[in-house]
């Protein structure tokens, strides 16, 4: 049964856009597909999504907010230890964009300004993050060390992703070694 246009919600135009973009990639992406997809016609979209950009950027925010919620999880489950959150970060970090792939690659590669998540949303949660590397190098250097671990966690899993990768060997432990060494240099910082 189709939804009526009353009960689409913005959330679910969301998220059914961010399956049709794992599923179809992002160039597959329009909003009558959506609309579609939802059982609905087009124009009732309007009331939720003012245009595709709108659309798009709504979908880079919640890529970021279900990122977010997958760091909370790790951290529930990680011990006290700075460094072991930081792994348990790293390796949620890493099992979302593997389950994310298109929408993950969308957040982070997007070069509109019109389109990025809300500065304050990642703000917030990049202080969060800081502040358990803070707990491993002086708090000047936090930021910066920071920085480099998103750097190594997305650069590697970009690389991943994109299959640059051809030499064989297990990639997880390379990806573990590589965020382990980081983090034992930044110890010493």
């Amino acid at each position: 049964m189709s939804p009526h246009p009353a009960q689409t919600d913005r959330i679910r135009i969301v998220k059914t856009a961010q399956a049709l973009i794992e599923c179809d990639g992002l160039e597959g992406l329009t909003l009558g597909g959506v609309a579609s997809e939802l059982g609905i016609k087009a124009p009732s979209l309007y009331r939720h999504i003012d245009n595709k950009n709108a659309l798009l950027k709504a979908v880079i925010e919640q890529t970021f907010l279900d990122l977010f919620r997958a760091y909370d999880v790790a951290l529930r489950t990680a011990g006290d230890a700075p460094q072991e959150q930081l792994l348990k970060l790293a390796r949620a970090h890493r099992a979302f964009a593997h389950a994310n792939p298109n929408a993950y690659t969308l957040a982070y590669s997007t070069q509109n300004p019109e389109l990025r998540a809300s500065a304050e949303m990642l703000l917030k949660h990049a202080i969060a993050l800081q502040q358990i590397i803070e707990r491993i190098v002086r708090p000047q250097s936090s930021l910066s060390a920071l920085r480099g671990l998103l750097a190594i966690v997305h650069g590697f899993v970009t690389l991943e992703l994109n299959g640059q990768f051809q030499r064989g060997g297990d990639l997880s432990e390379a990806f573990e070694t590589s965020v382990l060494a980081y983090l034992r240099g930044c110890s010493l910082v």
